[in-house]
């Protein structure tokens, strides 16, 4: 693939841009509005420095210095998508969409469904059990494709709920972030034929609690 792009840069979307930035991707383009602030080292790959976090870079410049080091092609573009610049995404052969706010994800997507661009959507649902005291819930991968996406709403919320609140406050789950990004990363790698697909699912999730991985959505045959 010649471009790819990352839009939202937190703890998922950071883990997944480490395993995609060590590929052969030409173009790799970050997209983010947000400073990279104390609370998201704790749920991005890497250790930043206490004068890093002092300087309170952009997330896309942050990344983009990092990755900058081992390798060409990583370009920031800093700010918000909206109706006005989400038409930055015209062009791209593959779309990383890693947001926690659910209009986002509907204006991203929706441009993204309009324009034929295949994308994978990532998220996380987290349920504290009040009398145990520990968290239950699920890391979820979605792909959407130009030949397969009328099961996108059916997966994916695209309302605004109260469901993120629990991952907004100081709780650490960079291993779920590391688990949700290296598996919207091998279902890419699927996709883009690097890995062999028998069943082209295009949604996975993961229970915690229950240690159980889902297929659905295939259009691949049953392997013999």
């Amino acid at each position: 693939m010649n471009k790819v792009a990352f839009v939202g840069l937190g703890g998922t979307g950071a883990y997944a841009l480490d395993l995609v930035a060590k590929t052969h991707v030409r173009e790799i383009h970050l997209f983010d509005g947000d400073e990279f602030l104390q609370h998201n080292a704790f749920r991005a790959p890497g250790a930043p420095s206490l004068e890093t976090l002092r300087k309170k870079p952009s997330k896309v410049a942050h990344y983009a210095e990092i990755y900058g080091q081992m390798r060409r092609g990583i370009f920031s573009h800093e700010g918000y998508l909206d109706d006005a610049t989400v038409k930055q995404l015209v062009g791209f052969d593959f779309v990383f969409l890693c947001v926690d706010k659910s209009a986002v994800r509907k204006l991203v997507a929706d441009f993204l469904h309009e324009h034929k661009i295949p994308f994978i959507d990532v998220g996380m649902e987290l349920e504290l059990i009040d009398d145990q005291q520990c968290l239950i819930g699920t890391c979820r991968v979605t792909l959407s494709t130009p030949e397969k996406s009328d099961h996108f709403p059916r997966h994916v919320s695209l309302k605004e709920s109260g469901a993120d609140d629990l991952y907004g406050s100081n709780i650490q789950v960079a291993d779920l972030n590391a688990l949700n990004a290296a598996m919207a990363v091998i279902k890419w790698k699927k996709y883009c034929g690097f890995y062999q697909d028998c069943y082209k699912e295009h949604q996975s999730a993961y229970a915690i609690n229950a240690h159980q991985l889902t297929r659905d959505e295939t259009v691949g045959a049953e392997p013999a």
